[in-house]
């Protein structure tokens, strides 16, 4: 009996183990492409990212023959408060909800230097997977390899749900 028993349970585990192994799969977009998920930026990530995004412009810049660009303080306060403002107003624009001008909020922060474009987005994406859909459209792509530009700053506001209003500026 007791070889009965030990050659039913081999044969079970032997059937068992020729099952296939449970498939994993990530959701599919009728274009056949993987659904995006959810990019949430941690504190931790927070303080790279301004970084990440220079080195990726200042790539970018090199390729073209342009002078790398520096984060700027006062750009990126003038960045940070768009991109929240985009957010309030739920919908990506240049103007803010007091009607400012990209122009009104690098003077309101005190840059003295020229101001030379503004790039915005909303999305879920990451901020490398929003740079290159702005080097994608050539007005976008103008303000990031503009020569003159010297200076630059860059910053997000990210509501709950996930969706990340992304604000770059240009000065020289």
């Amino acid at each position: 009996m007791m070889r009965v028993t030990f050659l039913m349970i081999s044969l079970a585990l032997g059937l068992a183990a020729c099952a296939p192994a449970p498939v994993i799969t990530t959701p599919v977009l009728a274009d056949g492409k993987p659904a995006p998920s959810v990019y949430r930026i941690s504190s931790a990530q927070s303080d790279r990212i301004q970084f990440r995004m220079l080195d990726s412009v200042n790539a970018l810049r090199q390729e073209v023959g342009a002078q790398p660009v520096q984060l700027n303080a006062q750009l990126n306060a003038a960045a940070a408060t768009h991109a929240r403002d985009m957010s309030v107003q739920n919908r990506p624009w240049h103007f803010g909800s007091d009607g400012s001008s990209p122009l009104d909020r690098v003077r309101r922060v005190g840059y003295t230097g020229q101001m030379l474009g503004e790039n915005i987005s909303e999305t879920y994406e990451t901020e490398l997977e929003t740079l290159a859909a702005w080097m994608e459209s050539e007005g976008t792509r103008t303000v990031i390899v503009d020569p003159d530009a010297r200076e630059m700053g860059f910053s997000w506001y990210q509501e709950p749900n996930g969706k990340i209003w992304w604000t770059l500026v240009m000065g020289g």
